[in-house]
């Protein structure tokens, strides 16, 4: 089935019998794919027949459609134009794995955080409007989203009625509405049924017709049908509260189903929820069972499954650093966004629960929530995606850094992040939290040096930052590195060298490797910084005097990154070239780390070459 469609005006006329082929086609192309190649792939498995239903009700990409993170935009992708394509997701030059509005026009918006769908498709409809544009817009939110602040915000302004917003709650996981008992249960498949929606219309124009009491009759049934509604159903949920028409819950499998649905939300021409009930996982029963474990996922075999690693990660040793600390100091907590196990802390939680925070899709919740546990004596320990650490800026300025209040900020998946892409990428943190007073930076190239920077960032009286990349601790000979700890740098190489690299983190082992290069030519020195901010700019200044080059090299954005403070102090210091290799200001795209490393001219090879035609130059 899947061989036929082209675009989604093929689907539009399929028998239900055939969409039921076509949703398992799907579900198999996407459990292939993702099984080479990485991805999000329980919450792909449960939207198959939602998307299905949604582009056989909408003229998309007249009308818009917007999904919330985006994760779960597989069956979308596939029913667009893309199957053919669909091998390359989430390779370099190939599919993004979320939705993107540059590869496609039914992509209304690149997505990759969670929350904003809400408020982009009030934005949206409310532009329509001002257009005179009377499409629709629709706006996919897993259940997830609901813990984030940013979609309540949202929330509070549908108070429009004459904005064509559909808003398509995609109960996966937890209960949202305060749906209980068997008669909810009949109340909520009488209201999605077609039948259903036909005797409510027909109801209104035969009312309508009689004179002079018609519409109070009509105004006297709507009364009636939501004071049972109220009662039975909704029972002052949240969606009940807000004067917003909501349908459902309806089974998110039943294509039919959400069809009567859709029409009858497009019917009403006026801002609504649908509520819909998916099984994530669905149609793999590995990741129906274990949902979150198949959340994201690298490559597995389909028949074993996803096996657990037996490699210690970045997030691993995290994990055990902080259950360490934690069993020989009891004001040590531990905080998470809705990553428990993605960070690392799900051995933390089982160990210590009373201890132990899970916010949800919230973070910045979870630091003003953390500077509330400082202010209480606890020694907050905050875990986030260095991509999601965006939101917190605010939070680690404001309740943590004006206040004087201690917290370690532990930003996992610092640098380049593999195949995830634009919205994914760890390289803007380093520039953005130096720029908060009294904050101390750690960033640790090996698990020794993670600890260390722990230990020290613990004993911090203000917020300090321990950030290191996503997998695993390179594997090279690092015996001729010296390391200073009370100073947080180590030094390899030779002392008076013409060439001095300075660089932290993963990075290092690219500077290593073009140091060995390079002594075929001349005298190299690498100076690696571990606490990163504040710089010993001094120890940098007396290592340098007499050198040609200094080499600047940064897995980080330039503008404001280290290597542009080190750059500024030298200006006027050092007689000699500085060179600056960092991402100059601008994002980037879906690849390896090892591809995005040359892409960035970050390898060895293009260090070495570019440090000796610097040094050339100065001869």
């Amino acid at each position: 089935m899947l061989s036929k469609i082209n675009s989604p005006s093929d689907i539009k006329t399929m028998k239900y019998s055939e969409l039921e082929g076509l949703a398992s086609d799907i579900r198999e192309r996407i459990t292939d794919v993702v099984s080479k190649n990485g991805g999000h792939l329980a919450s792909n498995l449960g939207a198959v027949e939602l998307t299905i239903a949604l582009h056989r009700c909408f003229d998309f990409p007249k009308d818009k459609l917007i999904f919330d993170v985006g994760h779960q935009c597989y069956t979308h992708k596939l029913l667009t134009g893309r199957a053919d394509e669909f091998d390359t997701l989430r390779k370099k030059d190939g599919l993004s794995g979320f939705t993107n509005r540059f590869e496609s026009e039914y992509d209304t918006l690149t997505a990759g955080h969670s929350g904003p769908s809400v408020s982009q498709g009030l934005g949206i409809a409310a532009a329509n409007k001002l257009c005179g544009d009377d499409s629709y817009v629709v706006s996919v939110v897993g259940d997830g989203s609901f813990t984030n602040g940013l979609v309540y915000e949202a929330l509070n302004n549908c108070y429009d009625k004459d904005l064509k917003l559909i808003v398509v709650i995609n109960d996966n996981e937890m209960s949202i509405s305060s749906n209980v008992g068997n008669m909810s249960k009949y109340f909520s498949k009488l209201r999605t049924s077609k039948c259903y929606f036909r005797f409510k219309h027909n109801l209104k124009n035969v009312c309508m017709k009689i004179p002079f009491i018609g519409k109070g009759l009509v105004n006297v049934f709507v009364a009636i049908r939501d004071f049972f509604k109220k009662i039975l159903i909704t029972d002052k949920g949240v969606f009940s509260s807000l004067d917003i028409k909501n349908l459902g819950p309806v089974d998110g499998h039943d294509i039919q189903k959400m069809e009567d649905v859709f029409n009858e939300a497009k019917a009403s021409g006026e801002c609504c929820f649908v509520l819909v009930k998916t099984k994530k996982g669905k149609g793999y029963e590995k990741a129906e069972t274990n949902p979150e474990h198949y959340h994201s996922v690298g490559k597995f075999s389909t028949e074993t499954g996803v096996l657990p690693s037996t490699s210690k990660t970045f997030s691993d040793v995290f994990g055990d650093i902080v259950v360490d600390r934690a069993e020989k100091d009891d004001k040590i907590t531990a905080l998470t966004a809705a990553m428990c196990e993605g960070t690392g802390l799900l051995e933390f939680s089982k160990k210590y629960p009373d201890r132990f925070f899970d916010v949800g899709i919230a973070e910045e919740h979870e630091l003003s929530f953390a500077s509330g546990l400082a202010a209480g004596g606890m020694k907050p320990v905050c875990a986030v995606y260095s991509t999601f650490a965006q939101r917190v800026y605010d939070q680690a300025f404001h309740d943590f850094s004006v206040q004087k209040l201690p917290c370690v900020l532990a930003l996992d998946r610092c640098g380049f992040v593999p195949d995830d892409g634009i919205t994914h990428q760890g390289l803007f943190d380093v520039s953005m939290f130096t720029s908060i007073p009294d904050l101390t930076v750690y960033s640790p190239e090996t698990y020794d040096e993670m600890e260390s920077s722990f230990d020290k960032a613990l004993s911090e009286k203000n917020v300090s930052v321990v950030r290191y990349p996503k997998g695993t601790e390179a594997k090279y000979d690092r015996s001729g590195f010296v390391y200073n700890k009370s100073r947080d740098i180590s030094v390899y190489g030779d002392y008076n060298a013409d060439v001095v690299i300075v660089t932290y983190g993963r990075i290092t082992e690219q500077a290593y490797k073009a140091a060995k290069i390079l002594r075929k030519y001349t005298s190299v020195m690498i100076i690696k910084l571990v606490k990163i901010y504040p710089c010993d700019y001094e120890t940098i200044l007396n290592a340098v005097t007499g050198a040609k080059v200094v080499y600047l090299l940064e897995e980080g954005i330039k503008s404001g990154g280290i290597s542009e403070k080190i750059a500024a102090f030298l200006s006027g210091k050092f007689g000699g070239k500085t060179v600056i290799r960092a991402v100059e200001n601008s994002c980037a795209f879906h690849a390896t780390v090892d591809e995005l490393t040359d892409y960035f001219g970050m390898t060895a090879e293009k260090i070495a070459k570019e440090i000796s035609e610097n040094v050339v130059s100065q001869d």
